[in-house]
């Protein structure tokens, strides 16, 4: 997750929009030409947006802070137990 702001895009994306259990509507921006998944956001939060880590022209910039929906999490994900964990949704994300 970044900051919305911070990001720049370059070139059109086609939006999926969707309902979280939360009710929230989700958007989910994918490259129309081939498909690929490139941005995640949630109404709810318009300052933050999610980018995929192989999208970014340098993914080193972008360590995990904290992992997510672990609770979900197949028998076999690899969750590194150095960073901050929560079984679902984080009660709060910092605003800007």
């Amino acid at each position: 997750m970044f900051p919305a702001k911070a990001v720049r895009l370059e070139g059109a994306l086609q939006d999926y929009e969707s309902v979280a259990a939360s009710g929230n509507r989700m958007h989910r921006g994918f490259c129309p030409a081939c498909g690929t998944p490139i941005t995640t956001g949630s109404e709810a939060r318009p300052h933050l947006i999610g980018l995929r880590a192989g999208t970014l022209d340098d993914p080193e910039i972008a360590r995990p802070n904290l992992t997510i929906w672990t609770k979900s999490a197949p028998s076999w994900a690899v969750i590194d137990p150095k960073i901050p964990h929560v079984d679902g949704q984080p009660d709060r994300i910092a605003k800007p």
